[in-house]
């Protein structure tokens, strides 16, 4: 068969974050200085959704002919499958719409965490959505596509080691790069485990399941060799969600990453408590350059109140300053316009966060993913249900205590007044400008 993976790069959107729902981009508010901001957000090209990778190597090992199509229709194709986000959804239905109206006998797979979630969004169109993990495919395709519903569920991948490693070449991977984690290029995206054992009732991570699987790391290592070999990658983000959560697969998976002949660059997403010091020494030792971290609020009430596990403010400090120490860039994601956020509490986390001083701070606008228990909460405070505006940097809710436009607003002086700060360029410019270091250590040579 031939089969095209749909995908757009329009409205902004990087499905691979919020769980397979998608962020946007940093919308660039606030006059130059929120454009400058946005530069540096947009100036990347950064890889295709993981899923993708991961399909065409699938319907590869199928022995089935893999074409990717980036905002056209290629006709001819004998399976289209379509990997919507929430920001895009409209622009895939209509997609979908128009596919079937010019090749009315093409079918059509619809799959990813919104068709899992969402499934009547496309009710009334003439598609096989597939709930669950889709990679499953490689087993079930031709079950799939001799179903006569609408709705097929799958379920998850009991051993993650039974997939063949992603397949990167339809999307010329040459061209991938995600700058605020790296220096070397090109980048590619990995995981050692799918799942969370954690609770917080606003994250869509724990949507399909609240546990977690890993894989053998000596198949991390394995697909790491190979996409050096066949694509030159040298810097890899790794997709898991909490990365770190078994401490042996981490060591493990450290040393072998060490032998590797030629030293690659990685980035991890993880919980600042699963890190200790010791942990971040070995991990720097065989290549991580960067961390991303949620902290999301010093108020432990609000934490508390929506099921985060809270982390020590000393704790947290603590973190950012090791890791500035030992040359790890941190990315820490804040969250503001909970429903009973004031203009105060919202400075409370901009002042925290310029105290922390982590290496880029991210300041979500809290957003209620369908699917999660926050969503199911607070329904009717939700203001609007365009998904298109489910960006993270847009107010979709009602505000005890604020307008939609004074959340958009301290959101605005949230970026402007962290970035633009002595304070700030004084302690991470090193991390910003690696070559810094260089140059520091050839000026002052050790004595």
């Amino acid at each position: 068969m031939h089969i095209v993976l749909w995908d757009t790069r329009r409205l902004d959107a990087s499905k691979d974050f919020a769980g397979g729902f998608g962020v946007g981009y940093y919308p660039g508010r606030g006059g130059l200085r929120g454009r400058i901001i946005r530069r540096y957000y947009t100036r990347d090209h950064r890889p295709v959704a993981l899923l993708y990778a991961h399909l065409a190597a699938v319907f590869g090992r199928l022995g089935h002919r893999v074409e990717y199509a980036e905002d056209r229709i290629p006709g001819g194709a004998d399976l289209y499958v379509f990997v919507p986000s929430l920001i895009t959804l409209e622009l895939e239905r209509r997609t979908i719409a128009e596919l079937k109206s010019r090749h009315p006998n093409a079918r059509v797979l619809v799959v990813g965490l919104l068709a899992s979630v969402m499934p009547e969004a496309f009710d009334s169109l003439d598609v096989t959505v597939v709930k669950g993990e889709a990679e499953q495919l490689l087993w079930k395709l031709d079950e799939v596509l001799s179903y006569g519903g609408q709705v097929v569920q799958l379920g998850t991948i009991e051993d993650l080691n039974l997939l063949p490693p992603p397949d990167w070449s339809p999307f010329r991977p040459r061209r991938f790069r995600i700058g605020y984690d790296f220096w070397r290029f090109p980048t590619t995206l990995i995981q050692t485990s799918r799942g969370c054992t954690f609770k917080c009732s606003y994250c869509p991570y724990t949507i399909l399941e609240n546990s977690a699987r890993f894989r053998d790391p000596e198949a991390v290592l394995d697909e790491i060799r190979h996409d050096v070999r066949h694509w030159g990658f040298r810097s890899f983000k790794f997709r898991d969600p909490l990365f770190g959560l078994n401490r042996k697969v981490v060591f493990q998976l450290a040393e072998l990453i060490g032998r590797l002949p030629r030293k690659i660059q990685f980035s991890i997403e993880t919980r600042i408590d699963l890190m200790r010091p010791e942990v971040l020494r070995m991990l720097k030792r065989v290549g991580l350059t960067s961390i991303t971290v949620g902290i999301e609020t010093p108020d432990e009430e609000t934490l508390k109140r929506y099921r985060r596990a809270p982390i020590r403010i000393d704790r947290q400090w603590e973190f950012i300053d090791t890791c500035r120490s030992l040359g790890i860039r941190t990315v820490a994601g804040f969250m503001i316009g909970f429903p009973d956020d004031t203009e105060q509490s919202i400075r409370r986390v901009l002042d925290y966060a310029k105290m922390i001083n982590p290496t880029f701070a991210n300041f979500n606008i809290v957003t209620p993913y369908p699917g999660t228990e926050f969503f199911r909460e607070i329904k009717e405070q939700i203001a609007d249900f365009d998904f298109s505006r489910y960006t993270v940097y847009t107010p979709v809710l009602k505000y005890r205590h604020l307008s939609a436009g004074q959340v958009e607003e301290l959101h605005t002086k949230c970026f402007r007044q962290f970035y633009f700060r002595w304070k700030y360029l004084g302690e991470n410019a090193p991390l910003l400008w690696p070559w810094l270091q260089t140059f520091s250590r050839r000026a002052c040579p050790a004595r």
